[in-house]
């Protein structure tokens, strides 16, 4: 079984046991969370929501928070002199999902 969940403006597609790297969730490593926006339910009979699956619920462990790697922004205009290098490090929290329930 899986599920499509929502969280943090992007949908993701869950298992029980993945592992799944999710925008920064205010919620400390080794806590369990809950997500309720689950968009649809796959396996033996699928269901989808409208907009939402009721009922449905997907619960989670986190097992990580962290930043991603760096991505180098270089902003150049030529002819000018302009030029600009800036990094960005994007913030994540991992979850490993635990169980999918309708």
């Amino acid at each position: 079984m899986y599920a499509i969940i929502a969280t943090g403006g992007k949908q993701y597609k869950v298992a029980e046991g993945d592992i799944v790297r999710v925008e920064k969730l205010n919620v400390a490593e080794g806590e369990q969370i809950t997500f309720d926006q689950v968009l649809m339910l796959g396996g033996d009979e699928t269901v989808i929501g409208n907009p939402t699956v009721a009922g449905a619920k997907v619960a989670a462990t986190v097992t990580a928070n962290g930043k991603a790697d760096k991505v180098i922004v270089y902003k150049y205009k030529r002819k000018t002199g302009y030029h600009k290098k800036n990094g960005h490090r994007q913030l994540f929290t991992e979850v490993k999902i635990d169980s999918i329930s309708k």
